[in-house]
């Protein structure tokens, strides 16, 4: 049968499992080893599919996964959540929108400690809604700034989907991570300009606070976040001076913030038990995720689906950067319909090797594509932060759409900024150790 025809067809089969609700993984897998055995045999298929799952698995550069969510689940049992929205409130709380300004402050320093933008959303979600609402902010206002802030998780370092990235395209994860740095707080400052406008135009969406906090009060606060710069400087800038690798930066840093909830006396068998058992219940998904890529990618190359597309569209008589632009334009569409780590394992063995022969800076597509994948988390109809936060706020999904869908503009105008000064992705991992 011709590899082509059966390369498309299990293109198609897998849109309409996943349509049908079938895990991605196991759709993936099912998918790969059956193209594989009908291209070649069952009996190359079978040992392909053993050996994807065995490496997955047991592959140390993939504990990166495990230690990095974590993470993020010792950060919200020792209250840093709390602590960082406490900072930011008291510093940003007088400017327009304020409470809305301090969400984004805050989730900025939560992502630079979590990994994960659903995670980001629903923490901050529960810290910072009540604040807002007690204040009389506009509902839109108020979710969609906490759903915008929530996909910082997956840029700013340490960001699980650069670790996704970097290991389905082979990559350096520690330079994908740095990466992400400038970009993030980019992307921050958008959202906060995003607030600026919003209150400009329309003052009562968010009242002006009434209380003065004082000097001696915002450095007070600062005691409160103190794990974050010490855990931050340890993970980030161990990692950039090269004293650690991503795996050695995920264990100190999961190590320090244990400690630090030792300390702080806020660690029991029972949040120790549900820390662990949520960190395995994340990485196992991520696992089997990957594993089925694996699988999916091998029957991709076998299609020769993937060389045709690139050599297609380097053909093309267009510039690349119109290529790159329907290219990210695809990822806003697949965001109406998958989460992020899904489309990466569903596009990269396809446009990647596109993208290399196109010109492109691995590095730099890595942080667009994810910029891009970030959109996709509050875009209808499976925007999962919006999910997130209609559940914790108790207010209608289509509330929170309408609010994030304001924040979009400044992912857009972000990706426009890196693609016109791509210097912003690449000047820190070009100085790396």
């Amino acid at each position: 049968m011709d590899p082509l025809i059966v390369g498309l067809g299990g293109i198609g089969v897998l849109f309409l499992l996943l349509l049908i609700g079938m895990p991605i993984g196991y759709t993936l897998a099912l998918v790969g080893f059956a193209g594989i055995s009908l291209i070649t045999d069952p009996a190359v298929a079978m040992p392909t599919l053993v050996k994807s799952f065995y490496s997955t698995f047991t592959q140390y550069a993939f504990t990166v996964i495990p230690l990095f969510v974590i993470m993020g689940e010792l950060a919200t049992i020792c209250g840093l959540s709390q602590g960082i929205y406490d900072v930011a409130d008291k510093w940003l709380r007088r400017l327009p929108g304020g409470l809305g300004i301090a969400t984004i402050g805050a989730c900025s320093g939560f992502a630079a400690i979590c990994g994960s933008s659903v995670a980001t959303a629903a923490t901050l979600g529960r810290v910072a809604l009540p604040e807002m609402q007690r204040y009389g902010y506009d509902r839109h206002l108020a979710t969609g700034s906490v759903a915008a802030g929530g996909t910082l998780g997956f840029l700013i370092p340490p960001s699980i989907g650069f670790v996704v990235y970097g290991i389905l395209t082979e990559q350096s994860i520690g330079k994908l991570l740095i990466s992400g740095f400038l970009p993030g707080f980019l992307l921050a400052a958008a959202y906060v300009v995003i607030i600026v406008v919003w209150v400009a135009l329309k003052p009562e969406s968010a009242p002006a606070s009434p209380e003065t906090v004082s000097l001696k009060e915002k450095l007070l606060a600062l005691k409160g976040v103190w794990e974050l710069a010490v855990g931050f400087l340890l993970v980030m800038g161990g990692l950039y001076l090269g004293f650690f690798t991503p795996t050695e930066a995920g264990g100190v840093g999961a190590f320090f913030l244990f400690c630090v909830t030792l300390f702080k006396r806020r660690l029991d068998w029972t949040r120790l038990r549900l820390a662990l058992q949520e960190t395995a219940k994340i990485s196992v998904m991520i696992f089997m995720i990957l594993a089925g890529a694996y699988v999916f990618t091998y029957f991709m190359a076998l299609s020769m689906i993937p060389m045709r597309l690139a050599g297609w569209l380097t053909g093309l008589d267009l510039s690349p950067y119109i290529i790159l632009t329907i290219i990210l334009l695809g990822y806003l569409v697949l965001g109406c319909f998958l989460d992020a780590t899904s489309m990466m394992v569903l596009t990269l063995p396809v446009i990647f090797p596109a993208i290399l022969q196109l010109g492109f800076d691995p590095i730099w597509f890595g942080v667009i594509s994810v910029l891009m994948m970030e959109a996709g988390l509050i875009t209808p109809p499976l925007g999962l932060n919006i999910f997130v936060i209609s559940g914790v706020a108790g207010v209608p999904i289509e509330v929170v759409f309408r609010g994030a869908m304001y924040f979009l503009l400044a992912i857009f105008a972000v990706v426009v900024l890196i693609t016109i000064f791509p210097q912003i992705a690449t000047v820190l991992p070009a100085m790396m150790r």
